[in-house]
């Protein structure tokens, strides 16, 4: 493996890590405006970001497979500590960056861990699973040539 196939790997995961925090950060409007978790919208999330891995990101099936189940996982996961963060906010009354200066990670982290259930991460099991199966079959692989 060349440099450059090294760097363009590291370079198609971090694009599937910020695609994950994207996907979170907006997983959070419909979770804000209902007032309750949504974990079933992993599902679409999945699905969203394996068309978005495949189309600009990766073109192969398995690398394209596996960054889109990460990217899915990674929404997952902050989905949860956002809404955590919102909710310290809520009780608080401070700002949302404000609440997560002051919390800290490790708190956050605590709090989502004690608020998380099976059931949420099965719903996140299952994005992932969707966001696998839609990148296996909408990838197309890439010629081998140069030219």
């Amino acid at each position: 493996m060349s440099m450059r196939q090294i760097i363009g790997e590291c370079f198609a995961l971090c694009c599937a890590i910020m695609l994950g925090l994207a996907a979170g950060a907006v997983w959070l409007l419909p979770t804000v405006f209902f007032h309750r978790p949504l974990p079933w919208l992993a599902l679409p999330a999945g699905w969203l970001l394996a068309q978005a891995i495949c189309q600009w990101v990766h073109g192969r099936k398995w690398n394209a497979a596996l960054l889109a189940a990460l990217a899915t996982l990674v929404a997952g996961a902050y989905i949860r500590v956002l809404a955590t963060a919102v909710t310290l906010s809520a009780m608080t009354g401070y700002g949302l960056v404000e609440t997560m200066r002051t919390a800290g990670a490790s708190m956050l982290l605590d709090f989502v861990r004690f608020a998380s259930s099976g059931r949420d991460a099965a719903w996140t099991a299952a994005g992932m699973a969707v966001a696998i199966a839609t990148a296996w079959r909408t990838s197309a692989p890439r010629r081998s040539g140069r030219g």
